[in-house]
């Protein structure tokens, strides 16, 4: 697409891709056979495509999908938020994505893993994750760590909505409760009695961005996609009273056009946040603990140990919930064996951590005998 306007007709073409998203990024990549397109919503292999005024669906090309598939070259496969070029009802082409919310695929991790060993892309070129979630029984900030965890390791920019509020009786105690772990991040009270709360969330959805939403299964995001929408456009469903778990209602991704200006998708409810990708993210979520471990005596500390650990002081003096640390560590954990299979075998990870579990028990066995 070229920014030389022949017609009016071109410029409120452009005009439209800007409105949906569209940019100097993608219009750098947007060269080969094909006009621009934004995929808004999947359906094994149909894709539904939008320029702004007409909606229409597409196939992808066997060349794309082969070297998406089979061969080690960066062509990726189409997801909902991605910008494609489209011909003749043909999907010829992916352009590279500003950035991707992905995580470990949904049944990957096995008895003995503790990552999932396929990733899944849930969205792609987004400019905010909306963490959603009800103050009923899917209450939970050791939950919502990691999915801030998951978001922060996207290099994407999370906001916390907490559905529900009028199904508690100190909704705000929540908000304060999550206000201390979700350090420095907005937090957004929902109450289907009153309006403020969604009013908030319209700041995120102006011209040309974009809003994904996360969470279980019941949390309220069809909901609230229907209130901000202003009319039912996603399906709704009840919560169980006896499980407190609520239906997969919505069962695909679908980028909807907003009143507001900005574009938001409902994503299917996630039982299972694995993680895939390791960009910082646990850095991000835990700058409490960051912090406080600047004030450990060795540089390379790693806040098991109690000498010089400046972490473990905290958390033994009440100054650092001891839960959020165990929190901490246990993702800790599983980024660290998530980084070591992305170089290395599972099999060598395996026999490299039971060899260090044999030096650790070696090591006790002559403390013990020199006591």
């Amino acid at each position: 697409m070229n920014t030389t306007f022949k017609s009016k007709e071109d410029f409120a073409n452009l005009t439209r891709l800007i409105s949906m998203g569209w940019n100097a990024h993608y219009q750098e990549y947007a060269t080969g056979t094909g006009i621009p397109a934004r995929v808004i919503g999947v359906n094994k292999d149909l894709f539904h495509l939008s320029q702004g005024v007409e909606d229409w669906q597409a196939t992808i090309s066997g060349k794309v999908r082969y070297k998406a598939a089979f061969t080690d070259s960066k062509e990726l496969y189409p997801v909902i938020g991605d910008w494609v070029l489209v011909q003749d009802m043909v999907i010829t082409k992916v352009l590279p994505r500003l950035n991707m919310l992905s995580r470990g695929a949904a049944g990957g991790r096995r008895k003995n893993n503790t990552t999932a060993t396929e990733g899944q892309v849930m969205a792609a070129n987004l400019d905010t994750v909306c963490i959603v979630c009800g103050l009923d029984r899917d209450f939970n900030v050791r939950r919502i760590e990691r999915y801030l965890t998951l978001v922060y390791s996207c290099g994407l920019n999370p906001v916390i909505v907490l559905t529900k509020a009028d199904l508690h009786d100190e909704p705000e105690g929540c908000v304060d409760e999550v206000k201390e772990i979700a350090i420095g991040i907005p937090v957004h009270l929902v109450s289907a009695e009153d309006a403020t709360g969604v009013l908030e969330l319209e700041q995120y959805l102006t011209s040309g961005k974009t809003v994904t939403m996360i969470g279980s299964s019941g949390a309220g995001k069809s909901t609230l996609l229907n209130r901000l929408y202003g009319e039912s456009v996603q399906t709704t469903g009840t919560v169980s009273q006896s499980l407190g778990k609520g239906k997969h209602t919505t069962t695909g991704r679908d980028l909807f056009f907003m009143p507001q200006g900005g574009m938001l998708i409902d994503n299917p409810g996630i039982r299972e946040i694995a993680f895939y990708d390791n960009d910082g993210g646990i850095e991000s979520a835990f700058s409490d603990i960051e912090h406080l471990a600047q004030g450990c005596r060795f540089s390379d500390c790693n806040h098991m140990h109690k000498v010089g650990c400046r972490v473990i002081e905290a958390a033994a003096n009440g100054e650092l919930p001891q839960g959020r640390l165990e929190s901490y560590y246990k993702m800790k954990r599983e980024l660290d064996y998530l980084s070591e299979r992305q170089h290395k075998s599972a099999d060598r990870v395996e026999k490299e951590r039971w060899r260090d579990v044999a030096l650790s028990a070696k090591a006790m066995k002559k403390t013990k005998r020199k006591r």
